[in-house]
């Protein structure tokens, strides 16, 4: 973080409040729980919290902090989507407000959102978006044109457009480029430790955030691993974050 100052009236520096976002990333479910187990353990480490409500709006409104955590890209980079689960399909249309969409998710009904994410050879985050479950996994195909000529980005015939794809867009069908499945291994570690593929978050704003903690804590702990084992070998991706669940 820098030397990023602190406001006069926060309690919280910059960087601690960063530290708190990437550790609900890390320990996923329920806010409300997560903030009970946060202030009972560790209150005193921060100097006093604020209270819920006012913490998870700081959450949402410094996700741009996050920006900084994102990787460099690397020659070839990957991208996959993943459905993310916000209700049971049955309970779709009982509130107006409900931010999910019906779409199909490993050959499943559900009710939620659409995660993109653009990795590079190494499995660190470079970029990512999101969009509602309904939607053909063409909608992030301006996030793949963003690095035109900058990458070759492998992906699934899934990306095909009859209108055609960017030029630094490389599609695979299925049994070819196997090194696409780097993705999946991230997906999974995403999946079994920080509980992604359901989350309880009723706003876009919030879910917005909650995504943009989940790319920087995965590649603060990539980083991390490089950093406790710096003898390892360079072609090893240290592609592990179970060791590191709450």
């Amino acid at each position: 973080m820098g030397d990023m100052p602190k406001h006069s009236q926060a309690k919280l520096w910059p960087s601690e409040l960063v530290t708190i976002g990437l550790l609900f990333a890390l320990k996923g479910g329920y806010f409300r729980a997560f903030y009970r187990w946060l202030k009972r353990d560790y209150d005193a480490l921060f100097g006093g919290l604020p209270h819920r409500t006012r913490l998870q709006r700081l959450l949402a409104t410094h996700q741009d902090w996050c920006k900084p955590f994102l990787a460099d890209l690397t020659f070839f980079t990957v991208i996959d989507s993943y459905g993310i689960e916000l209700i049971h399909p049955i309970r779709e249309g009982r509130s107006k407000q409900q931010i999910g969409k019906k779409g199909k998710s490993n050959w499943r009904w559900i009710v939620g959102l659409k995660l993109c994410l653009l990795i590079n050879d190494r499995g660190e985050i470079v970029a990512w978006d999101w969009d509602t479950a309904n939607v053909h996994d063409q909608v992030f195909l301006p996030l793949i044109a963003e690095f035109d000529e900058q990458t070759i980005v492998l992906a699934d015939t899934g990306f095909s457009c009859a209108e055609g794809v960017p030029a630094n867009v490389k599609l695979c069908p299925r049994g070819t480029w196997n090194e696409r499945m780097l993705v999946e291994t991230v997906l999974s570690m995403v999946t079994m430790v920080c509980g992604l593929k359901k989350v309880f978050h009723r706003v876009r704003r919030y879910f917005h955030a909650r995504l943009a903690y989940v790319a920087a804590m995965f590649n603060l702990l990539l980083a991390l691993n490089r950093s406790l084992q710096p003898d390892a070998d360079p072609q090893d991706r240290l592609l592990h974050i179970a060791q590191y669940a709450l």
